[in-house]
């Protein structure tokens, strides 16, 4: 008889349109994943636009593209680069929705489903902002903090089913995102990278890979550096 082959694996990436994202996205169909990428930009090579801070859009992009086997958490925003007393709180408000709100909306929505069916990856994009703070980047760093802290929550609450939940946390990598930021910000945090430079988006994507694949098997709730040397804990 006959083999049937299986179906490739489905992924979601949201901030899908640029920097990480986009690079994830290519990385995993490399790896013959069927990838739908989600941005609040409608640029080209953007499978949905939704905004994922909007938990109801979410739903309704559940039911458009039907089952996701893997989710990289990409999408996020920088947010005021400037002290913390200069913010605002509409500021952090924005940033909090976008890099925690947002990834908790889609972790609500997509996988009770991956839960179901026994498998599913989840790749949460940090930052080394969120281990050591940065200064200028205080809305920032604490949304990604709590990016890291959530990774560890829902990785051992999902320990049992089937369904991994990890997170990386890049130093400053050249990307559309980082192009806001401020100079003397961007130069300081470049500074302390041991390796003396930042970051290509293909370099994190071959990790988002990994994590996304069948190839990790014994962690869930990790947070894995990807940082040119730079580290605290």
């Amino acid at each position: 008889m006959r083999e049937i082959p299986a179906a490739p694996r489905r992924a979601l990436v949201t901030g899908g349109a640029s920097g990480l994202g986009a690079a994830a996205a290519a990385r995993l169909r490399d790896d013959g994943l069927e990838v739908v990428t989600l941005d609040l930009s409608s640029a080209t090579g953007v499978d949905v636009t939704a905004d994922v801070a909007d938990d109801a859009a979410l739903a309704r992009v559940a039911e458009q593209v039907g089952p996701i086997d893997v989710l990289v958490n990409s999408a996020g925003i920088v947010g005021p680069g400037v002290p913390l007393l200069q913010t605002t709180p509409d500021q952090w408000r924005g940033v909090l929705d976008v890099n925690v709100v947002g990834t908790v909306n889609t972790l609500r929505v997509f996988v009770p489903g991956m839960v179901e069916r026994g498998f599913g990856r989840v790749v949460n994009i940090a930052s080394m902002a969120g281990k050591d703070g940065n200064p200028g980047l205080a809305a920032y760093s604490a949304s990604k903090a709590a990016v890291i802290a959530l990774t560890k929550s829902v990785g051992k609450e999902l320990a049992t089913t089937g369904v991994l939940v990890n997170a990386v946390a890049p130093a400053v990598i050249a990307t559309p995102m980082n192009a806001t930021t401020a100079p003397d910000v961007l130069a300081h945090i470049t500074s302390l990278i041991p390796m003396k430079r930042v970051g290509r988006a293909e370099e994190v994507a071959e990790l988002i890979a990994w994590l996304c694949s069948e190839r990790v098997s014994f962690s869930t709730g990790a947070v894995y550096d990807i940082s040119g040397g730079r580290a605290t804990y």
